[in-house]
């Protein structure tokens, strides 16, 4: 079996920062590309960031030059640093794997956005 585990969410002003984890196991990141994706209450499930096995990186337009996504395989983590956080951007953000046919999700992890 496949874990994901997400942490570092948590409550933070507006213009602050935060930076997410998802540990893995069985050096998971170190052999598949991974994503980063967010779900708002009473909204679909939103593409993030994704990062490849070369390292390579993609953002949605809503984080794009304020989210960065980061591996370090030596320690099978895979990070979301959030800069200039919103409002907006407060949701459950998850980290995701696809392997093979499936596709493996972590628990989530809150992140709130308020004065």
């Amino acid at each position: 079996q496949v874990h994901l585990v997400e942490s570092g969410g948590g409550l933070v002003q507006p213009g602050g920062s935060l930076r997410l984890s998802c540990a893995a196991s069985g050096s998971i990141f170190s052999r598949y590309a991974m994503g980063w994706y967010r779900q708002a209450p009473g909204k679909q499930r939103e593409w993030v960031a994704t990062i490849t096995i070369g390292g390579s990186t993609n953002y949605g337009d809503s984080v794009k030059g304020r989210f960065t996504i980061s591996r370090d395989s030596a320690k099978d983590t895979v990070y979301l640093q959030m800069n200039s956080l919103k409002p907006e951007d407060t949701a459950v953000y998850y980290c995701n794997v696809n392997i093979d046919l499936l596709a493996f999700w972590g628990q989530g992890t809150q992140v709130t956005v308020s004065s």
